[in-house]
């Protein structure tokens, strides 16, 4: 059955709601798509815990926190606890607040791990059980990368497991519609080398091959850092990468002047942008894709992350209107498959053996089963079921997860505001409009130098 984008997912997710609300199991034990076997011999040497109570606090809102609370219910049957969360919308203040008041949660769901890596430095959270970090490296794709992201400096400075991955989104992607590709011969390039060449081939048979659009108010700028950093993974390895976020290599480097002509090679082209390249710029993010469905097609294909559906005209069904692909990496390079992205991660903020024992239940594929099943939920967990998804798009992204080498956080996220939000967004727009490549760079090193 063909399914809407993300139609549907909130009416999963208040549906489930009301199922758990009601004092039963979303899903029976033992039916559907689900990872029963593995749950059911967890449970059957899970703890007694019994009139404990674990408390888990973030960022989810309704319908997602619905949602969590019938994952974690499976964990209550296990257990016999009590397992409560609570959502706020000023979660990143309100933790700070409660951890610094002796009052926080057991675990707390950082929406993005910054925080929480301030916080270990602070001595506010509690590293991992060990066995954590081998499960992840062994059990998610890219697992080093998941553990490298969740390690943290301590108080005393020293690296620890403090962050487990759950729920995470992909920003390496291609959309386009099946049907222009059939129309006109064109195959889904598995290579950067093959996405280049055809680029040239839509280009040599007088059609447009890209849309793309910076605009986005005081934010307009922002897509282009994402065509870079999924560049910079693709042409260097990812500690080029890390060190570049950081400016341990500065940002006019070589290296990172060759990912912006990189990527000036495919926006830089009249021929090869919807509108010229001069309309770049100032063509709005959420317009861009628009192109894509228009008859004739203004272009065939638009890099975006997973949530770019909620732009797409209405009644777009995925598999038949719209697809996507991975954004590939180069073949010539041995760099694997490189994942751009971002994540919330799991940090004890108040340890108890409930919340050891909560922890150590959401490694099981079920824990993230339930939650694919009923939201937008992606997971770099292999041992999942990846028919409980709720839709082939969501199916197709976790495929990409699983088969990731290497995963990296958003690198604008990663730098300083001022750069990160501010310079680098302002000199990829002046690059679209034709500052070269290298003047930029020199200018967005020396607004990082002046924040030091």
């Amino acid at each position: 059955m063909k399914k809407t984008l993300y139609t549907g997912v909130a009416v999963a997710a208040l549906t489930a709601g009301s199922a758990f609300a009601d004092g039963h199991l979303t899903f029976t034990p033992g039916e559907g798509p689900f990872s029963w076997d593995s749950y059911s011999a967890w449970a059957e040497s899970a703890p007694d815990l019994s009139g404990q109570t674990v408390t888990v606090s973030g960022p989810w809102l309704q319908p997602e926190d619905a949602v969590f609370r019938s994952v974690i219910a499976y964990f209550a049957e296990a257990t016999g606890a009590e397992a409560i969360y609570t959502g706020s919308d000023s979660f990143e203040q309100q933790i700070v607040v409660d951890a610094e008041a002796g009052a926080a949660p057991n675990i707390a769901v950082f929406p993005q791990p910054g925080l929480a890596s301030d916080m270990a430095a602070r001595g506010l959270l509690t590293p991992l059980p060990a066995s954590m970090g081998d499960f992840v490296a062994e059990n998610y794709g890219a697992g080093q990368s998941w553990v490298d992201l969740g390690t943290f400096a301590d108080a005393d400075g020293n690296d620890q497991l403090f962050g487990f991955f759950y729920n995470v989104n992909v920003k390496s992607l291609v959309w386009f519609v099946p049907e222009n590709f059939e129309d006109s011969g064109y195959e889904v390039p598995t290579t950067m080398e093959e996405l280049r060449a055809l680029t040239e081939e839509i280009v040599a048979d007088g059609e447009t091959p890209w849309c793309i659009g910076l605009g986005s108010g005081a934010a307009t700028g922002w897509p282009a850092t994402d065509w870079v950093e999924d560049i910079m993974l693709r042409t260097q390895p990812a500690d080029v990468y890390d060190a570049w976020t950081t400016n341990e290599i500065p940002f006019n480097d070589a290296r990172v002047v060759a990912a912006i002509e990189e990527f000036g090679w495919f926006v830089g082209d009249d021929d090869k942008v919807a509108g010229g390249a001069g309309a770049v710029a100032s063509t709005d993010f959420r317009d861009s894709p628009k192109g894509l469905f228009s008859a004739p097609a203004q272009c065939y294909m638009h890099r975006q992350a997973s949530f770019v559906p909620a732009f797409f005209p209405e009644g777009i069904e995925f598999g038949e209107d719209v697809d996507f692909f991975y954004f590939p990496s180069y073949a010539s390079k041995d760099l694997g498959n490189p994942v751009l992205g971002g994540g919330t991660v799991m940090s004890i903020t108040d340890p108890s053996d409930a919340s050891n024992a909560l922890m150590e239940f959401l490694q099981l594929p079920l824990a993230h089963e339930v939650f694919m099943a009923q939201s937008g939920f992606l997971t770099p967990h292999k041992g999942v079921n990846l028919d409980a998804y709720l839709n082939d798009a969501l199916r197709g992204q976790g495929e990409i997860l699983i088969n990731a080498t290497t995963f990296r956080f958003d690198g604008s996220d990663l730098m300083p505001g001022g750069v990160g939000a501010g310079s680098f967004w302002t000199g990829m727009v002046d690059y679209t409009s034709g500052k070269d490549a290298q003047t930029v760079a020199d200018e967005i090193q020396k607004s990082w130098d002046a924040l030091k």
